[in-house]
């Protein structure tokens, strides 16, 4: 964003500009993608199981952002990413409603011939 001008809703056309802006165009395509997915682990699982594979995400990025785009990160934002972390812990290790079909919990039947 830092090559182009300031956005300002009193502008909408350079608001639309910095939409089809190709690495802006790309993450909002991820981003939708993302929401897609979760949407569809969310119907298939219990948000206990979901919930810890998402939220490994801030730890991914905070790292990423840290050695690959060399962003500093203070104190109280890696504080903030162990509290999360630290609290879907807790989420995962909840009661879970999420069942297993009738055919993977019962043993395989033996048909006599």
């Amino acid at each position: 964003m830092k090559p182009l001008p300031a956005i300002n809703l009193a502008h909408p056309g350079a608001l639309i500009a910095a939409v089809f802006t190709p690495w802006i165009a790309a993450g909002i395509a991820l981003l939708i993608g993302f929401f897609a997915s979760y949407l569809t682990a969310l119907s298939w699982a219990d948000l206990t199981f979901v919930l810890p594979a998402t939220a490994f995400g801030n730890v991914i990025v905070a790292l990423l952002s840290r050695f690959w785009l060399h962003e500093p990160i203070s104190l109280a934002r890696w504080a903030g990413i162990a509290l999360i972390t630290i609290g879907v812990g807790f989420v995962a290790h909840g009661p879970s409603r999420t069942e297993l079909p009738a055919e993977v919990n019962s043993p395989p039947e033996v048909v006599a011939r």
